[in-house]
């Protein structure tokens, strides 16, 4: 990989002296002041760090396929899945990258810059966007907690969002991993999803409402699909089941 750098002169030091890493389309990758990295489309860049896996591995890796944009988003943790599947369900995100880019910011003595590569970059339906950290909290190491902290200016600095997560409610992520089973547009018949938006006009039970519909073996996969897209809602901080009370989404 190719290292192309860049200079505005004064800018790094407008933005206290952070810069920012990614890759490009060629497999570059282009080191920029922080300042000049507000317009890039990070999150549509292939990821800075390669997802490994190796025997004895403590942490298992992956990729999420993303229904947000139809494609693939690494993980190294469960975690990490949970947390890009909470991103790939909320109605506001349009687009998800892992690994997006190094953060880098100068430390004392001698020219010395430090790193960090945050886990998630997701772009809003509104323009603006999320950086995100996961780790438990019974894991944030001092160091860690020092790269988190210069990572959350950085995204002041620049007007993005920066979150630390921890783990997710259990309750909330089996419900999710359900759903995502369903989350493909291939479930999205037409004919049925039109006959379940009438049937939860008004709030009725999951298993009510798709008997009223047809064969719910037939019927539940599309009512899955349509809660996975929220045009179907329902309380999913309890389990999901039959007599769950199903509604039209707002």
């Amino acid at each position: 990989m190719t290292t192309v750098l860049r200079s505005l002169g004064g800018a790094v030091a407008d933005l206290g002296g952070f810069e920012l890493a990614y890759v490009t389309s060629t497999g570059d990758q282009v080191r920029l002041p922080l300042s000049d990295a507000w317009s890039l489309r990070l999150e549509s860049v292939s990821p800075v760090r390669r997802f490994a896996a190796y025997r004895g591995q403590r942490h298992l890796s992956g990729r999420w396929w993303s229904a947000t944009d139809e494609r693939h988003v690494g993980f190294e943790s469960w975690l990490e899945r949970d947390h890009v599947m909470g991103l790939d369900f909320d109605p506001e995100v349009v687009a998800i990258a892992s690994q997006p880019f190094w953060l880098f910011w100068p430390v004392e003595g001698g020219g010395r810059y430090r790193s960090h590569a945050p886990d998630y970059f997701a772009r809003r339906v509104d323009g603006s966007a999320v950086v995100m950290d996961c780790r438990p909290e019974n894991r944030r190491k001092p160091r860690d907690l020092a790269a988190f902290e210069m990572t959350r200016q950085a995204c002041e600095l620049i007007g993005w969002e920066y979150r630390l997560v921890g783990t997710l409610d259990p309750v909330l992520v089996a419900n999710l991993r359900w759903l995502s089973g369903y989350r493909h547009r291939r479930y999205r018949l037409g004919d049925v999803a039109d006959r379940l938006g009438v049937v939860f006009c008004e709030p009725v039970g999951l298993m009510e409402g798709a008997e009223a519909v047809g064969d719910p073996i037939a019927v539940l996969p599309v009512l899955f699909h349509l809660l996975w897209r929220h045009e179907l809602t329902a309380d999913l901080s309890a389990p999901l089941r039959a007599a769950t009370i199903v509604r039209v989404g707002s």
